[in-house]
């Protein structure tokens, strides 16, 4: 009984560090600029603004939006919000090690939250977003409902497949610095793999091949689930098999980014 206890007791002050570390992070991030934290806010806003420019009046095409069941802006937004989501915890998280490395030198830490710790500080920036996503399709007429409640869903397993990539990626980018302008490089080509800015459900319909390989990136079933949400309005069972894959690839993505972090965490004070 006094195990459960002390194992609960821990727990508590492990969740509270977290959540302090979490905060101090986000806060941090932009300190000593005129605005601060809402440099975090302006720049995805303007990075939608540009693409919906582009997209919907630089290049438009008559028949662009013909099947589509909401304004492009929307469909674009529904999109690319999860996507920041991903890239600012994986960008954070990988270099979580090399940012806090005063703390992975001390022998009491746990240097495992680390990761973490960023995905969490990400997450603060996420959640006022998808609020800003519902409130943009309540003003185009599109009010919630009970689909809206999936995004809890989709943000979790993400949050979770990005944490198992973060525990392998933060751990070998100790040894591998270029790691991380792999992982820049890989991000902006993943942002057009994803179909976020273009309609692949349309336009990939006479290439099968081709629509199964994007669906294996693990990032389009999050995609997709942020659509169904906001626009579709279908429930993430009613895609098992995608469901299934998408699971049992995090759970693997956990499971291997645990054992390297594992084995790597050893070294990582020598190293930095």
């Amino acid at each position: 009984m006094s195990s459960l206890f002390t194992g609960r007791e821990e727990f508590g002050r492990t969740a509270k560090m977290i959540k302090k570390l979490a905060k101090n992070d986000f806060r941090t991030k932009f300190a000593g600029s005129y605005l601060g934290i809402v440099w975090a806010f302006i720049q995805p806003v303007v990075t939608v603004l540009v693409y919906w420019f582009v997209f919907e009046i630089g290049f438009r095409n008559p028949d662009a939006n013909s099947t589509l069941r909401v304004p492009f802006l929307l469909y674009l937004v529904a999109g690319i919000v999860p996507w920041f989501f991903f890239q600012d915890s994986l960008t954070g998280g990988t270099n979580s090690m090399l940012e806090y490395s005063y703390l992975v030198k001390k022998v009491v830490f746990r240097i495992d939250i680390l990761p973490l710790v960023k995905i969490i500080s990400a997450m603060y920036v996420h959640a006022f977003f998808v609020c800003f996503t519902a409130l943009l399709y309540l003003l185009y007429g599109h009010f919630p409902d009970l689909y809206y409640i999936q995004v809890f869903y989709y943000s979790a397993g993400l949050a979770l497949l990005v944490l198992g990539l973060c525990y392998a990626t933060s751990a070998v980018v100790v040894f591998f610095r270029d790691l991380s302008q792999i992982i820049g490089i890989a991000l902006q080509v993943g942002v057009w793999v994803t179909p976020i800015m273009w309609i692949a459900e349309d336009r990939l319909v006479s290439h099968p091949v081709i629509r199964t390989i994007l669906m294996a990136n693990p990032v389009y079933y999050v995609v997709t689930g942020y659509r169904d949400a906001f626009i579709n309005k279908r429930w993430f069972w009613e895609r098992p098999l995608w469901t299934l894959y998408f699971w049992c690839f995090t759970a693997g993505m956990l499971v291997l980014g645990r054992w390297v972090f594992g084995r790597l965490r050893v070294h990582f004070a020598d190293v930095l």
